[in-house]
This record gives structure tokens, C-alpha cells and sequence, in this order.
């Protein structure tokens, strides 16, 4: 019933039109929900990667849990490092982001545009603004941001990727000015940088610890800054249409690019951020067209969803 209750609370702050706050009753459902677990994120059967066979489970053998200092995953480091060059080829293994980004940038405009009560019809809207783009890879967001206006600080741990943004930046004086950086949110708030708005657009599912991720990008914003934060839902609609249809029957995205388990839940993903003190504001889905091949923004957060946070102020 409970669970009914705040899935019911949850679908408040969906997006299909216009701007939801988070009912309280949804935060005091969340403090008494046990919701978040260190990865494997849950102890019930998990789909088995495609074209494997299930192997035996040992009762005796529970995962142990050590704290880390960085949320870096090495074998999703990997992985990408593998495809960095393939960033900007809209027709290689990133299309799939290349395809979603103007529906991204809708919602980053939209949200950040009214939080920080800027005109959404500007030609540069973000002007005089920091921001940061987590987990930047080639750039594909960073540069956009940088056209509307933002002062762009992009950061990546695969050293291929902060080359090949850089490279691609250069090509335009519009997106020059972007600061790439190898590194990562951890050491960014060791050396103390604040940003009026913190991005991390698919890279939660591919991080080691997610709530240690999201408590340095609560670190990164300044007092009322802002949070966007795009995933995939940990749903089996999700395990059918990201990694089934996506990885191994159209090929959209090289296989093993994603892990089910390491997906995040809406209502995880909104107690992790509430406990490293960012309220999320607004939520939407991501829906694909087949026929027109196009994303749109919708309330259906089943699969593809993103958020729209505000870091507590201090």
C-alpha cells in the first residue's frame, strides 16, 4: 500500500506540461522507505545479461561493501575509452545521445531558465552563468550550453574523451571558451569549484557509488544553485527496450554498454539526491518515436527520465 502510496506521490513532480513541486508527503514517504541499497541494488532476481547462462547462487556468500573515496567505475572507464573517438559521428555508437540531445536540452532550458529567472527566448539565456557537465565525454552537451550563453566547465575521467572535446570545441569560436578537464566531481570539490548548475546526464549508471557521486555534485553547486540528472530506470520495460531491443537487436549502442542492476529507480535516485541535500523539483520522461525517430519530453518515466533539483541552501 505504502508503495503504491509513493509511486502515487511520485508522478507529482512528472513533467508532462508545466512545473510540479514535490509534495511533503512524498519526502516523509521517502525517509521511512528503505529504497536505496549499495550495488547490487537489489536482492531479488535480476534479469540475466542476454545469452547467458544463470548461474548458481551461494546463500553464504554475501557481497561485502568497502567505502571508496571515488565513485569511479574502471570497467565502464574502459568502455568508453574504447568508442572515444566515435563521439561525434552522429551515425556511431552515441547516436542514440545525439538523437536525445535537443529533447535534453528542452528540459535544461526550461527548468534552469525559470530557476534562475532567466527569459527561456533568449538567444543566450545562460549568460553570466557557471555551469558544469559531468561525465562530458565528447561534449555533445557542454557545446550547446556554451552557444546559450554559460560559462562551461566540462569534465571526464577518459582522457580520450576530454581530447576529443577539446578538439571539436576548437572548431567553433562559439565553443572554444570551454574548459575541459580530466578529472573528476571528487576532485573538483577537493579543489573547491562551485557552479551555479551541476549536469550529469547518463553517467549516474555508470558510476561505482552513486550516492558519494551525488553528494559531490551537491558539493559542486552553490547555495540554491541547481541539479540536472539524467538515467534509466531500473524497470523491466527498461531491461526490454535499453539494453534488449537497444544493444542486441538494433545495435543502436555497442553490447554491455548498460547494466540493469545498476540502473536507479525515480524514487532511489529522489532519496539519494534529498540525502545529499538537493530537493528535486521537476521530473519527466524520455519517449521515443519510431515513426518520426524523435524523442519527446512526457510524464512516462518508465524508462528514460531526467530531474531537475535544487541544492538546499546553507
Amino acid at each position: 500500500m505504502a508503495s503504491k502510496l509513493l509511486l502515487s506521490q511520485l508522478r507529482n513532480i512528472t513533467r508532462p506540461t508545466h512545473h510540479r513541486l514535490i509534495n511533503p508527503n512524498f519526502i516523509f514517504l521517502l525517509k521511512n522507505q528503505t529504497l536505496i541499497h549499495s550495488r547490487p541494488y537489489s536482492d531479488a532476481p535480476q534479469p540475466p545479461p542476454v545469452g547467458s547462462k544463470p548461474s548458481p547462487t551461494n546463500a553464504d556468500s554475501a557481497p561485502t561493501h568497502k567505502k571508496i573515496s571515488s565513485s569511479l567505475n574502471q570497467a565502464e572507464l574502459a568502455k568508453f575509452s574504447a568508442i572515444a573517438e566515435t563521439w561525434w559521428d552522429a551515425e556511431g555508437p552515441f547516436k542514440p545521445l545525439h538523437v536525445m540531445n535537443p529533447t535534453r536540452l528542452a528540459f535544461i532550458r526550461s527548468t534552469l531558465c525559470r530557476h534562475f529567472g532567466k527569459d527561456p527566448y533568449s538567444a543566450k539565456p545562460f549568460e553570466g552563468l557557471k555551469f558544469v557537465d559531468v561525465g562530458c565525454g565528447g561534449g555533445i552537451l557542454s557545446e550547446p550550453l556554451a552557444r546559450m550563453g554559460a560559462t562551461v566547465t566540462g569534465i571526464d575521467a577518459v582522457e580520450k574523451n576530454i581530447n576529443i572535446a577539446r578538439l571539436h570545441a576548437d572548431l567553433d569560436p562559439g565553443t572554444s571558451s570551454i574548459e575541459y578537464l580530466c578529472t573528476t566531481a571528487e576532485k573538483l570539490v577537493e579543489e573547491q569549484r562551485k557552479f551555479d548548475a551541476v549536469l550529469a546526464l547518463e553517467v549516474i549508471e555508470h558510476v561505482a557509488e552513486p550516492a558519494e557521486f551525488c553528494k559531490s555534485l551537491s558539493a559542486l553547486a552553490v547555495s540554491g544553485g541547481a541539479n540536472v540528472i539524467s538515467t534509466i530506470n531500473r524497470s523491466m520495460r527498461a531491461y526490454a527496450t535499453a539494453i534488449v531491443v537497444a544493444e542486441y537487436l538494433l545495435h543502436w549502442l555497442p553490447k554491455g554498454t548498460h547494466e540493469w542492476s545498476s540502473f536507479l529507480t525515480p524514487e532511489e535516485l529522489v532519496l539519494i539526491l534529498q540525502r545529499a541535500s538537493i530537493s528535486v523539483q521537476e521530473m519527466a520522461g524520455f519517449v521515443y518515436n519510431p515513426l518520426t525517430g524523435k524523442w519527446s519530453l512526457s510524464d512516462d518515466i518508465s524508462v528514460n527520465f531526467i530531474a531537475y533539483g535544487t541544492k538546499n541552501i546553507e
